[in-house]
């Protein structure tokens, strides 16, 4: 039962995210949904700051307790246990640089380029790659479709990642960019979707063996030895 719990905190984790983000979008009176990013509703200077501190405190820890969970979740022997536990340790210590995100916040009172900026560029780059090695180890977990699904979002991540960060030059430059939010929700988003898709793939397995379902193999004939 705890395990089931540990997991259900990765569904809550995702709609938590996406929800406070639509809802603090919707609360800032001129922010662009489409043009501008997700960094700046968090960011030292922005109105919804306070609004979203506390709650993203909160999708950190479930985002813990979600890997404590799968980390539980790992089936016995061979590869997907191996995978899954790696996957777990990676969320865990993704919630660990969450928790200490905030010291490295957008300043939108500082230029593009300054020091604060240039270091919260680099935890972001970081965090980006710890969410596809989640992915990627995460894959495993339920068979042919999800790692095909996961794949996907990889692909996903990694183009709109790709294509946020060429921004940079004009958000340097304090120029327009148009769909910038669009391409961070995106990425984002498909991968708090993954999140919520893996937690119910993890969930389901685990009430199946608590059920005591016998494997899919199982009534086979076997051929004794002779």
């Amino acid at each position: 039962m705890a395990r089931k719990v540990l997991l259900i905190c990765g569904i809550l984790a995702a709609l938590l995210y996406i929800g406070s983000d639509i809802l603090a979008a919707l609360s800032w009176e001129g922010y662009s949904y489409t043009a501008q990013s997700v960094s700046e509703l968090r960011a030292i200077g922005a109105p919804t700051r306070s609004f979203l501190m506390p709650i993203l405190l909160i999708y950190t820890l479930l985002e813990i307790a979600f890997g404590f969970g799968v980390w539980r979740a790992a089936t016995p022997g061979g590869l997907p246990k191996r995978s899954l536990r790696i996957a777990g340790a990676l969320l865990i210590g993704l919630g660990v640089l969450d928790l200490i995100g905030p010291l490295f916040s957008l300043n939108l009172n500082e230029a593009a380029g300054s020091l604060a900026n240039t270091i919260h560029v680099i935890v972001t780059a970081v965090t980006l790659l710890l969410l596809l090695l989640v992915i990627g180890f995460g894959a495993t977990a339920n068979g042919r479709w999800f790692r095909l699904y996961s794949y996907a979002t990889i692909l996903l991540f990694i183009v709109t990642g790709v294509w946020s960060f060429l921004e940079l030059p004009r958000i340097a430059a304090n120029l327009p960019t148009p769909w910038l939010g669009v391409r961070e929700r995106m990425g984002i988003f498909g991968y708090m979707l993954w999140l919520a898709v893996f937690a119910i793939v993890l969930w389901r397995d685990q009430a199946t063996t608590a059920a005591g379902r016998p494997p899919a193999d199982a009534g086979t004939p076997r051929l004794m030895p002779r």
